[in-house]
């Protein structure tokens, strides 16, 4: 008999799992559901070893707030599946072997590759492995990190808020950062390049050189240009050749085609 210990905050989710393991995996038996980050640590923190389940079904999202958290202050010495509600392109970056995920709503088939691949794991004797468990959770700590939504620009007496989704590039201009938006605005922002790449998402703003940072959706063209560069053309006009030096063409490829690992 494998023992299942869920933690998920939504009682229709419990029970359709639920039904899905009595459908799919009649040796698998629920020993026990909680719905809070508070919850799972005090259980893990207090539970003896005998109690200790197979597997742990985790929803990312719980009442009290994410489940990373449970693994700030415990360890959980189980196979861990994680179970969301986000979608399988976001979360494909995070399937390593020791490791699954279930995207909601469940199904069966998703649930019996699970399964499988746990069933393996305990014939083999192996546990968690607690490397590839960190390595995940990194993963979509990224993920779920929030990056900056607008830049406050002092103007004359004022804040103005400037949205990160309009702008189309950061340069470095007259020993200052300025952002450039679509509609052909500029803003002088009060933070160095490196600064301000680290507050934007880099699924959506790549660094493409001590000067420059442009965003995926001002990309108008890509050129060749001398051996093993590549020139940008943006939605912008910058003034300049905005190039991709030889050594940053390779992560450049990736992540405009959507296929870099952001770790």
């Amino acid at each position: 008999m494998i023992e299942a210990l869920i933690i998920e905050d939504e009682y229709v989710a419990v029970e359709h799992l639920r039904r899905l393991l009595g459908q799919a995996a009649p040796d698998v038996e629920v020993c026990g559901v909680l719905q809070t980050v508070e919850e799972a640590v005090d259980w893990f923190a207090h539970g003896s070893s005998s109690r200790m389940p197979d597997v742990v079904f985790l929803d990312i999202h719980l009442a009290d707030g994410l489940a990373f958290r449970i693994f700030d202050q415990v360890t959980i010495p189980c196979p861990v599946v994680f179970t969301t509600a986000y979608d399988e392109y976001a979360l494909k970056a995070f399937e390593v072997n020791s490791v699954d995920y279930l995207l909601k709503p469940i199904n069966a088939g998703d649930l019996q590759r699970a399964l499988q691949k746990l069933r393996g794991w305990l014939a083999g004797g192996h546990g968690q492995d607690g490397a590839l468990l960190q390595r995940a959770m990194e993963m979509m700590q990224q993920h779920y990190r929030h990056y900056r939504r607008y830049f406050l620009i002092p103007v004359r007496d004022k804040l103005v808020p400037l949205d990160v989704e309009s702008i189309a590039c950061v340069c470095v201009r007259e020993g200052g950062t300025v952002a450039l938006t679509a509609d052909g605005h500029s803003y002088m922002l009060d933070k160095g390049l490196d600064a301000v790449m680290t507050q934007l998402d880099p699924r959506k703003f790549f660094r493409v050189n001590r000067q420059y940072i442009v965003a995926h959706r001002a990309i108008k063209e890509i050129s060749m240009w001398l051996p093993g560069k590549y020139w940008l053309r943006l939605c912008v006009d910058t003034g300049e050749r905005v190039v991709v030096p030889r050594a940053r063409v390779n992560e450049f490829k990736e992540w405009y085609a959507g296929e870099m690992e952001i770790i």
